[in-house]
């Protein structure tokens, strides 16, 4: 039970923070770049800070259904603070953490900020080259996201156990091997 609790308090001790820091930037974003021209950073066109109000989701995909993407929101943070008792795996709690907290700096967005609650306009500001704007908390799902696939495809699992290639390397065997062996 302790450990649970552990587990739970990581993920969300790591949701927290990208929370703060996804809703401080988007703060500044919205007093420093209201009504500005983008800023253009190392004096070139690749990276600006561009304040963008974003109705839809990634790359301003569902314009219109934003009720529907903050209950999706809703429900994703409802999942992963309920697996997160279940975590073993430092990764696994960093990758579901970065996921939580850009869901929740998102979800902040989508009930605070106008036009009206379940229908708010996500603050982005960082645009990078040809990639789409985006914000902290976009940049937070991403690259949580992106660690969980990796540690899914290696086969590390949320439990600290090893499938796949993680188990063959730690010279564990895995359920398939085993069922060869047994034929």
């Amino acid at each position: 039970m302790q450990k649970r609790k552990v587990t739970t308090l990581a993920v969300l001790g790591t949701a927290v923070a990208v929370w703060v820091v996804d809703v401080l930037t988007k703060t500044w974003a919205v007093s420093a770049l209201e009504g500005r021209d983008p800023v253009h950073l190392f004096h070139t066109d690749w990276a600006r800070l561009l304040l963008l109000r974003n109705s839809g989701a990634a790359f301003s995909m569902a314009t219109g259904y934003t009720w529907v993407l903050t209950i999706v929101a809703i429900v994703v943070v409802v999942v992963i603070v309920r697996l997160s008792g279940r975590l073993r795996s430092a990764w696994w709690i960093l990758g579901l953490g970065l996921v939580l907290g850009g869901a929740l700096g998102n979800l902040t967005d989508r009930v605070f900020r106008s036009p009206g609650p379940l229908h708010g306009h996500v603050v982005d500001f960082i645009a990078i080259g040809w990639w789409p704007v985006f914000n902290v908390a976009d940049s937070a799902v991403v690259c949580g996201a992106v660690l969980l696939v990796l540690l899914t495809v290696a086969g590390y699992d949320y439990d600290g156990g090893r499938s796949g290639w993680a188990a063959r390397r730690a010279g564990i065997e895995t359920s398939d091997e085993a069922g060869d062996a047994r034929a």
